[in-house]
Formats: structure tokens, sequence, C-alpha cells
């Protein structure tokens, strides 16, 4: 059996796979994502190690002591600063970390060459300019650090005691070269950002270390068990949820939402709102949509209001298309690449003495899937149309939720049966580290089935309309 652990944003996941892909059990356990000032988004890395103990001592013994590898997958974009041993300097800076906007004016007076090598949109959060920022403001931990590393990184060097990153999330920090396949030498040059900071880069499956005793001994797994470097979670779920081809097209919803599609051509998007990063096998890419403003915005509705996920996602059915008029604005935290949504702020507009607390609850769904309609149609610029869409993530589970997504995004939802996503592609890697699996294409990745989840029905009409009232919304602000 293999051990796939995928490091999310406010909880950690551990799921253990048998050899022939199916997955045997799950276990998670959370962590806060803590905001010091407006706009920061960052975790305590020892946060990390001590949801990922609690994750896999809920696993039961028995399968505990039949792991033979260990693959990691984890958030993106993200920034550890640590010492020669892998303790960490300061906080993690996380991707919905909104501080590194001046330092993205040193990207900008890049020569458009150099802006070429990264094929990505200068977005605040990613690894780079938050590492400017780090430089900038607190110089004595950048002088300080050894290692600039990405939390999946950080993770499995606490586990194997040796620094390495990959490509999957080194694509995505701008500090890559994405036609290179490695480090952005010649940018990191230009930014004066010491080259050292970064660790080798190896591949996904290639076994980064192996388990110290000390890591065996507070995980309960056996020591000197291989680890694999592992993998960005955009691209541990393509390759766990079995896409293994150009075409299909994968939502992922969780804190955030992407739409993520295989590419076997390295083809930026022109107009800079879609980003590009590596995929697990060398030769191909990942084109992903996102919005930041998924299960954030939401997880923040739900507490303002003081109300379950059930009572939230419930308003779907209990209230017509429109809200009763409300129209909601889910940007809490600025966009990446959204047109309309560059600036953080959101907000309820068109609210009388007639509504209640579930017209203001719809209003918000409604909000997020038209976000989630606007990065989907956004991949027709990178010749993407996908005839139907692969669900993951904990934010897609709930069916009044997935119908108004289906009537909103005008596609077919498909679900897998069973576990998948980033922690089984985790899995996935941890068997080809360990030699179960000869290449990547070998793999029983694709050994899953599907079912439908929610087709467009008869008020995917009326969700068009009040698509029209949102975008005017999203013209004034």
């Amino acid at each position: 059996m293999f051990l796939g652990v995928d490091l999310g944003t406010s909880s950690v996941k551990a799921v253990v796979m048998d050899e022939d892909g199916s997955v045997k059990e799950v276990a998670s356990a959370g962590y806060p994502v803590e905001s010091p000032s407006p706009g920061w988004a960052e975790t305590d890395p020892a946060d990390w190690w001590l949801a990922t103990r609690k994750a896999v001592a809920g696993l039961s013994s028995s399968n505990r002591k039949r792991i033979q590898a260990i693959g990691l997958a984890g958030q993106m974009h993200g920034l550890v600063l640590t010492r020669t041993d892998g303790r960490p300097l300061r906080r993690a800076i996380l991707w919905a970390d909104g501080r590194s906007g001046q330092e993205l004016d040193a990207y900008r007076r890049l020569s458009l060459r150099l802006l070429n090598q990264l094929g990505n949109p200068l977005a605040l959060g990613m690894a780079g300019p938050s590492l400017l920022w780090v430089k900038r403001h607190e110089p004595e931990t950048y002088e300080s650090a050894r290692w600039a590393l990405q939390p999946k990184d950080w993770l499995r060097m606490n586990i194997t005691s040796e620094a390495y990153a990959e490509p999957t999330d080194a694509s995505a920090t701008l500090l890559y070269h994405l036609g290179g396949d490695a480090w952005a030498n010649e940018v990191l040059e230009e930014l004066d950002i010491r080259p050292s900071l970064l660790p080798p880069l190896i591949q996904s499956q290639d076994v980064a270390g192996r388990l110290t005793a000390q890591g065996a001994g507070e995980l309960g797994l056996e020591s000197g068990l291989p680890v694999a470097a592992g993998a960005a979670d955009a691209a541990a779920s393509l390759f766990g949820e079995g896409l293994m081809e150009p075409g299909a097209v994968l939502l992922t919803i969780g804190t955030g939402a992407q739409f993520t599609s295989l590419r076997t051509r390295l083809l930026p998007d022109p107009d800079a709102r879609v980003l590009l990063y590596r995929a697990v096998e060398k030769g191909t890419w990942c084109s992903m949509a996102a919005i930041l403003n998924a299960g954030l915005t939401l997880d923040w509705v739900r507490n303002l209001f003081q109300v379950g996920w059930d009572e939230l996602y419930g308003s779907a059915a209990q209230v017509p298309p429109g809200a009763g008029g409300v129209t909601f604005l889910p940007h809490l935290v600025p966009e990446r690449a959204l047109r309309h949504a560059s600036d953080a702020g959101a907000c309820w507009a068109g609210i009388g003495l007639q509504h209640g607390r579930e017209h203001l609850l719809k209003a918000a769904l409604e909000g997020v899937a038209f976000a989630l309609r606007d990065a989907m149609d956004s991949l027709q610029d990178v010749d993407i149309q996908a005839p139907e869409l692969r669900l993951a993530g904990g934010g897609s589970s709930d069916t009044g939720w997935r119908q108004l997504l289906a009537d909103v995004l005008g596609k077919p939802l498909m679900a897998v049966r069973g576990e998948a996503g980033a922690g089984r592609g985790a899995a996935l890697l941890a068997g080809l580290a360990a030699g179960a699996y000869k290449t990547v294409s070998e793999s029983p990745a694709t050994n899953l089935t599907t079912e439908i989840a929610a087709e467009p029905g008869p008020q995917a009409g009326a969700y068009a309309i009040v698509r029209e009232r949102y975008r005017a919304a999203q013209a004034t602000v």
C-alpha cells in the first residue's frame, strides 16, 4: 500500500491506496489560516506537521504497517523560509496573501523576453513576489534563510531531512522558466534573488529521500520508507482523478477553485487570464483558470450568518434563481486574472425589506457560481472546450450546490465513485517512487468509475438571465 499526503490550505488529508489504485482509507485534520494584518494569509508550518501526525494517526494500524512508500501533494504558490535544517524562520506566506503588490512592480520592469519565460500572469500570493516582500520588509529573515520552499516541499523535508523541489510546484512560483523546465536564473539575477535559496529540482515521481527515524516515530510508520518528490495539488489532482489525456477538464472546489486541463503543447494565454504550469509527466502542462474566492468566501458568509453548511447549501433549492433580486459579488480577496475582479471587495446589492437570510445565502452561492463561469469561459482563450466537467474537492459534494453549478456552468458534472483527487495522485507518485509502476502512463491512475453528479436542468435559462445582472453589478465596481 502507498500513502498520499495532501497538504491543503486549511486541512491535510492522508490517503491509503492499494497497488491496484483503489483508495482504502482516508483521514484528515485541520489547521488555521492566520491574518495578522489586513490582506495577509499565513500558517505556522508547525501546525501542518501536527495536523499531518493527527491525520496519519487516524489511519488504521493495519494499513500503516503495510505502507511501502509516501508521496505528497500540496497547496501551491506559498513560501516557507527555513534554516539549513529545515526549521522555519517565520510563518509560511500562502497563496491567498495580498501583501506583495509593490513587489510586482519589479516583475513589470522585466523585459518581455524574461516575462515570456515565466509564462504566467503576474499575480499576488506567488512565491516570487512574496520572497521579494520578505527581502524588502524583513531583510534579516531573508539573509538568514537557507531554503525558500513550497509548503509540501517543507513537509517532505521535515520527514526526510532533504531539500528538493519539483517542476509542478516550481512552475507556479514566478521563478521558473516554463519552456526551459528549470529555475529562471536570468529572472533571479534581474530581481536580485539568491539562486541558492531554491532547492535542486527532481521529477515528481523521483525518490526525494527516505523517512527518517524521528519522522517514522512521530507518524507511526516504518523508518526508511522512500518518499516521492510529489506534486502541486493541481497536477496531483489531474493525475489522481485519472485525467491523463488533453481535452478533459477538472473542476476542483476547495478554499479556492480551479478548472484544470492537461496540455501536450506549451501554450500560454496571450490575455494573461489562464495560468500554465508543468504537469506530472515531462512534456505535459496544466492550463488552469482559477478563482481565489470559492470556499474562502462561502465559509466567510457561513460564519457571518452563523449557519451550518447544510443551511447555506440548502438555500440553493429553497430560493428560486435570482435570490429575489439580490446580487452578491464574492471577491473578498483580489482575484489574480479575472476581468472586473482585480480589487478586493465582497458585497450584496438589491436588498429590500422583503428579503430574508435565505436570499442573501442563495445570492452568495450564485455569486461564486457566476465567478466560476467567468473562469471557465476564459479557457476558450487557449482552445479548451470540454463537453463535461469532472468534479473534485470537498466543496462540491452537496447535491443542491452541484445542481446550481451545472445550471450556471451549462455542462454535465461527473464525479468519481469513491475517493480520488490530489491525495490519490500523491499515492500514485509514491507507487512510482517505490518501483511498483514503471511509468506514469502505466500506473493505475485511470482505474476509476465515474457517474453523473448533475446535468443542466430547467432552471439553467433563468440563471443565464441572472448572470447578466451579476455582470452588470461587476461593471459598476
